[in-house]
């Protein structure tokens, strides 16, 4: 049976990591293997802690994206500086070559041993002709260039709809449901909270339209519509949070982990009068969201 490796970290899952998944596909063949080898934690938490950016998805997240994107399997390697340190001859010869791979396929900017000095030419040149070395182009879309860093100043400036645009999918979040101020119910729109991980990339303080998806089973883990806030809520005075409140449902899941999606910035955060303002922008909201989910998945998205 042929295999095939993807190599490289995966911070997100976009566009241009999806190329190289599906070079390794192309190159295993359909009843061959794909084996996603990705890195954690970040390589710049090892070279600069301080420094190292906030990551597009969680571990489970990236592992569950790199299987809906068609790897097989998944070998994660411990970023640690002892690997940092490995010569790119030696990563090759204790890393690749022993998986005995018929082909490894890399993106084009990817670099690898000591100091980075290692390049897809390079991992050409170490193969030995053991195994094919196939590099998969930088992506554009609309002139953009897909990259985790153009993602991540996407999403943190709150346009998530440039940000899915360079993923392949909405950008969104994990966590469980935490037990909020319960506020929400109080005035009709009960909402299911997270808090933020400041380990993974936030949007901008806003409102979004989006959708939330539970990940213990429940409801067939569909996604569901939702209208997302982000930030603190500057009328109440809350704490930073992000609260999904799902459309035409109300059902308790405190506790249980799900997934919310952001799929295109309302409005920014804005203190209002009363409680009374602020449930008539919320009931405008979840219109807005209505009508943007039923135009972008149809009808069945409920």
């Amino acid at each position: 049976m042929k295999s095939a490796l993807a190599i490289g970290t995966f911070d997100g899952v976009h566009l241009g990591h999806r190329a190289v998944i599906a070079a390794a596909r192309a190159a295993a063949g359909k009843h061959g293997r794909v084996t996603a080898v990705t890195f954690w934690p970040h390589p710049m938490t090892v070279f600069d802690s301080a420094g190292a950016p906030p990551l597009l998805l969680s571990l489970d997240a990236r592992e569950d994206a790199l299987l809906a994107a068609g790897a097989d399997e998944i070998l994660l390697l411990h970023f640690t500086p002892e690997l940092a340190g490995l010569s790119p001859a030696e990563f090759v010869g204790r890393v690749v070559a022993p998986l005995e791979p018929t082909a490894a396929a890399v993106g084009e900017n990817f670099t690898f041993g000591a100091r980075g000095v290692g390049a897809p030419a390079t991992l050409a040149k170490l193969s030995a002709g053991r195994f094919a070395v196939l590099t998969a182009p930088l992506i554009e879309v609309g002139g953009q260039a897909v990259s985790s860093t153009a993602i991540r100043a996407a999403v943190t400036g709150g346009d998530v709809t440039l940000a899915g645009r360079l993923l392949g999918r909405d950008f969104s979040v994990r966590g469980p449901v935490v037990r909020g101020d319960q506020r929400g119910r109080t005035i009709g729109f009960p909402t299911a909270n997270l808090t933020p991980d400041d380990a993974i990339v936030s949007p901008a303080d806003g409102v979004y339209a989006g959708w939330l998806r539970r990940l213990d089973g429940g409801r067939s883990g569909e996604p569901m519509p939702a209208a997302v806030s982000v930030g603190d809520n500057p009328t109440f005075g809350s704490s930073r949070r992000v609260e999904a409140y799902v459309l035409d449902a109300d059902f308790d899941i405190y506790g249980v982990p799900v997934e919310i999606g952001f799929t295109k910035r309302l409005r920014g955060m804005v203190t209002y009068p009363s409680v009374e303002d602020l449930v008539a922008q919320m009931r405008q909201d979840v219109e807005d969201t209505r009508r943007l989910v039923r135009w972008r998945y149809g009808d069945s998205f409920s």
